[in-house]
């Protein structure tokens, strides 16, 4: 029995003597009743023992025992968890203040919930409690229970003031000691753990776990060597696989601190994390131990797990990730990490001395983030007096070059004038040149061209420069330029050693061909050929070019031997050769071999463009040699396989003669008059009514003939001198070269004879004047004016500058009719060749795929196929695949590609190539290709992003975290531009922060 309870029995015995006399029997029966229940409650029967103190207090009239009772019933209800027992105890407080009991009750409740470990509910009530009321003994438990109960809900403030109380307590100073000395451990005071911990233990109950504290201990307050000691007989002696863990942790990285890799090594790698995760700075020291060991993989391996690291830990990681990295020869992977290294602040050597190496990696490697000349240019300014300024600024200057970010270097090399500065300008502004000329941007490649040439500091680009500059006025058909720029490069001093020089004769062969100086073009297509045997592509153009000179100066004899030597070679443009060889032998007179070989060539090439001519040129070949039948059955074949032919008019035309001649004169009429009403305004129908005019004239029905000629619109009988005078004219003006005046002339024309007679040849002329003036709206009215009449010897022309500024406008509908005119009417097979190769841009802009993948296909049947011509065909093809998702189809067409493609395609096909190697599992080589792109297509920003994304998966494919975290934010940071771009990095970013969340515990993911 407690001391209260003795007190309790002693005040109830009393009351009862003292009351003896005056008490009834019933009295009498309370008191046992009372004391029956106060022996249920000590035997812990406390629902029987609340029952019957409820009995006793219902009839009690007596205030003392009524004041027990409640108290005990009370008591009762906190000892049976009863909800309304903290009211019971509140209430009893309320309605008997007098009584001994209510510190009592206070203290026995507060105690009963500490004892059962429910210490919010013990603070409430020793909060209650009135301090001074208490004895010595019962004051000193209550100050370690309130000590203890505010240690357990982490009020360490109230500890320590209760704690510190009875630290020198007999019966409580141990345990007191020991959570002083914890709460300043855990609030970093380790001098002040250390001295109450030292107190406690030699005894046992403490021991086990002062051990490890103390271990810890010792190692906060870098005691390595002890603590190392403490830690490793710990280890021994638990069986918790928390503190093994921890007692690791401890041992390793004080060895770590001590500088002991080797041996930190194994109890770091014992490490579990807490909760199963490591953190940044954990991985640091296991990386750093390896590194330190000269064993880069497995640092690698352990630094690349450090995301999202912005520290001085995460900085000095990274710095020595990235010299792993050089050590392994991984110098993609080394940029990135001294990138990071050198975006930090904390330590400014280790910045400053990454950044040099993410410099210098820049310019071996190149770099996917930022240009490499703005790099060196960064590091440059921020650190003006390195040591390195020298070795730097000569990396500088050359990496305006091989860089090849052409466009950018020019921008940073503005207003820097040393002569180191002024010749990596000529360079850079001559490989702009060349970058914009294949990219068929001919007038601006010449200004770079011609600023390259303003810095004549190097003869070699000087030479370049000049050819290049020739070559752009060529394309820009100003020939008497690239004349005088060809013959300005034949006089560099460097010229002979450079590649344009094996083919200079060559292009100004091709140069006075276009001036139409025949004589010289012969002279130097011969000096080409003499000189030139092993490209037989060109070797077999320079023949038929050669061949042309001389057929078009009449010298058909050496035309024969030149297009014969064309033919020998088998090369390019067959049919035509072998056309021509023919037409020169009827220039000769040679009848029966310009027949031969007209036959033979209509079998030989049954699908050539010039087909429709060779037959045309035997029918009239039959006719003058007498063999009517067979010249009309040859005029016959073109009007059924040509109705819409260049020749349908003319055949339908030599007909109508071939009966006039006959004296046929209705069948004549019959066709001639066809081809007045099918071929309005050409030459043809003008010819047909002269000479039905004269049928007519002989036949006497000249009121027939005037009233079938009403019938024509186009002719006008009684203005025929007028008009032809008006025509001519404006023509004169044309042939003169006198622009303005021939435009206005001939507009003139068309306004006072709207279907005069040349209508159709000053619409063309009028096309020609205003496309070369630049004013190509007003030239398409005109084309399309062409085109609407007959076949004729301008039509050609007409489809294939009405396409070209239609396509420049990019009206895809609009241009695909007329490029399926000029692919079937063209007779020149460049012409053919152009019209499909923007008929299959025109239907892939149009996501007509199918048709753009035909087109792409029919390109690729030509033989003489221009490099940019080729790769653009298979980059319609791969592009179309990858809209269709036949990914096997794409990856085929981008090899093509990536074989001729210069500029923005080759880049486009190295990214393809390293997205199919990324699909592959080919995760190394994906990375190899990514870092060419970054070398040598930096000015391609669009693919360089894209191409950062795949080495990125690459990289968490191969297990290397970082380089993948890193690349995809530094894309989110600085592609800004390409919104689509940015959107997929986030989306990959997400996915492997969420996953690499579950074993650090320092990476952020986002909700």
């Amino acid at each position: 029995m407690t001391k209260k309870h003795i007190i309790s029995l002693f005040f109830v015995l009393s009351l009862a003597l003292t009351s003896f006399a005056q008490q009834s029997a019933a009295y009498t029966n309370n008191f046992v009743a009372y004391q029956k229940a106060l022996a249920l409650y000590n035997n812990q029967q406390y629902l029987a023992s609340q029952a019957a103190f409820k009995e006793i207090k219902k009839t009690a009239t007596d205030r003392a025992i009524e004041s027990d009772c409640a108290y005990y019933i009370a008591n009762c209800a906190v000892r049976l968890n009863q909800r309304n027992a903290d009211t019971l105890i509140e209430e009893f407080v309320e309605d008997y203040p007098t009584s001994t009991k209510r510190n009592t009750a206070f203290v026995d409740v507060a105690d009963y919930y500490f004892e059962n470990g429910k210490f919010a509910h013990s603070e409430k009530w020793y909060s209650k409690v009135d301090e001074n009321a208490l004895s010595q003994k019962e004051l000193e438990k209550f100050n370690f229970n309130r000590g203890y109960t505010a240690f357990s809900t982490k009020n360490f403030t109230a500890a320590k003031k209760y704690l510190n109380r009875v630290e020198n307590s007999q019966k409580y100073g141990s345990q007191a000691k020991y959570y002083i000395g914890f709460m300043a451990y855990e609030g970093d005071d380790y001098d002040k753990a250390n001295e109450y911990f030292t107190q406690v233990e030699g005894e046992d109950k403490y021991k086990e776990k002062l051990s490890y504290y103390q271990a810890d201990l010792n190692f906060k307050l870098g005691k390595f060597e002890k603590a190392i000691e403490l830690a490793k007989a710990q280890l021994e002696s638990t069986n918790d696989v928390n503190e093994v863990s921890e007692l690791n942790k401890i041992i390793g990285e004080s060895y770590f601190n001590l500088q002991k890799y080797t041996e930190a090594i194994p109890y770091l790698n014992e490490y579990k994390g807490k909760k199963g995760k490591w953190n940044n700075t954990d991985y640091y020291q296991l990386g750093y131990a390896y590194y330190k060991q000269k064993d880069y993989d497995k640092a690698i391996s352990e630094f690349n797990k450090i995301i999202d690291g912005n520290n001085s830990v995460a900085q000095n990681a990274y710095y020595h990730l990235g010299e792993s990295y050089v050590n392994l020869n991984k110098k993609q992977e080394a940029l990135n990490a001294f990138r990071n290294a050198s975006q930090m602040t904390y330590d400014l050597k280790i910045q400053e001395d990454a950044w040099l190496n993410y410099a210098k990696i820049s310019y071996q490697i190149g770099n996917p983030y930022q240009s490499v000349p703005q790099v060196l240019t960064s590091y440059l300014d921020k650190y003006s007096k390195t040591k390195y300024r020298e070795e730097l600024e000569a990396l500088l200057i050359d990496s305006y070059i091989t860089s090849k970010n052409y466009k950018e270097a020019l921008e940073l090399l503005k207003g820097k004038n040393s002569f180191e500065n002024k010749v990596a300008y000529q360079k850079v502004a001559y490989y702009r040149g060349i970058e914009l000329y294949n990219e068929s941007n001919y007038s601006e490649a010449e200004n770079m061209f011609d600023a390259s040439l303003k810095e004549q500091q190097d003869s070699k680009y000087t030479a370049k420069a000049t050819f290049w500059k020739a070559e752009a006025d060529y394309n820009l058909t100003n020939y008497d330029d690239a004349l005088v720029g060809f013959k300005q490069f034949q006089q560099q001093t460097n010229a002979s050693q450079a590649s344009e020089f094996k083919n200079l004769d060559y292009n100004l062969a091709y140069t006075y061909f276009k001036q139409k100086d025949y004589a010289q073009a012969v002279q130097y297509f011969k000096n080409f050929i003499e000189k030139n045997k092993e490209d037989k592509i060109r070797l077999n153009d320079a023949y038929l070019r050669l061949a042309d000179s001389y057929f078009v100066t009449s010298s058909y004899q050496n035309a024969i031997a030149m297009y014969s030597e064309a033919l020998k070679i088998n090369k390019i443009e067959m049919d035509y050769a072998f056309f021509q060889k023919a037409m020169s032998y009827g220039f000769l007179q040679e009848t029966d071999k310009k027949i031969s070989d007209l036959e033979t060539f209509i079998t030989k090439y049954p699908t050539s463009k010039l087909r429709d001519d060779a037959i045309y040129t035997l029918g009239n070949e039959y006719i003058k040699s007498g063999d009517l039948s067979k010249g009309m059955e040859m005029y016959n074949q073109i009007i059924s396989d040509y109705s819409n032919g260049t020749f349908t008019s003319k055949a339908l035309l030599r007909q109508g003669l071939v009966y006039y001649n006959k004296s046929e004169n209705e069948q004549a009429l019959t066709k001639l008059k066809q081809v007045a009403a099918n071929y309005p305004n050409s030459p043809e129908a003008n010819q047909a009514v002269a000479t039905a005019r004269s049928i007519y004239i002989d036949l006497g029905l000249v009121d027939d003939y005037a009233a079938w000629v009403q019938t024509l619109e186009y002719v006008e009988v009684t203005d025929v001198d007028l008009d032809n005078a008006t025509y001519q004219s404006a023509e004169k003006k044309y042939l003169d070269g006198n622009t303005n005046d021939a435009i206005k002339l001939f507009n003139n024309y068309l306004n006072d004879f709207k279907n005069g007679l040349h209508s159709n040849q000053a619409h063309f002329y009028l096309a020609q004047l205003y496309f070369k003036k630049d004013l190509k709206e007003n030239a398409k009215p005109h084309y399309k004016s062409v085109l609407n009449a007959s076949q004729s010897e301008f039509t050609e022309e007409a489809l294939l500058r009405l396409s070209q500024i239609i396509l420049d406008q990019k009206n895809w509908e609009e241009a695909i009719p007329v490029l399926k005119r000029l692919e079937t009417e063209s007779n020149f097979p460049q012409n053919s060749l152009f019209a499909q190769s923007n008929l299959m841009q025109a239907n892939y802009q149009l996501k007509k795929y199918d048709a753009a993948v035909a087109y792409a296909e029919k390109v690729l049947t030509n033989t003489n196929l221009d490099n940019k011509v080729k790769s653009d065909a298979y980059v319609i093809i791969a592009r179309s695949a990858i809209q269709t998702n036949d990914e096997v189809k794409a990856k085929e067409a981008y090899s093509e590609v990536e074989l001729t493609a210069t500029g923005e395609t080759a880049a486009e096909a190295l990214y393809y190539n390293a997205y199919f190697r990324n699909k592959e599992g080919s995760y190394e080589t994906s990375n190899a290709i990514v870092q060419r792109l970054a070398k040598d297509f930096s000015g391609y920003k669009l693919y360089g992003s894209k191409g950062l994304i795949i080495m990125a998966k690459n990289q968490y494919a191969l297990g290397d975290a970082f380089q993948a975290t890193y690349i995809l934010e530094s894309v989110i940071k600085n592609f800004t531009e390409f919104p689509d771009v940015i959107a997929e990095a986030q989306e990959e970013l997400n996915i492997i922060k969420t996953e690499q969340a579950k074993t650090n515990a320092s990476v952020e993911t986002e909700d």
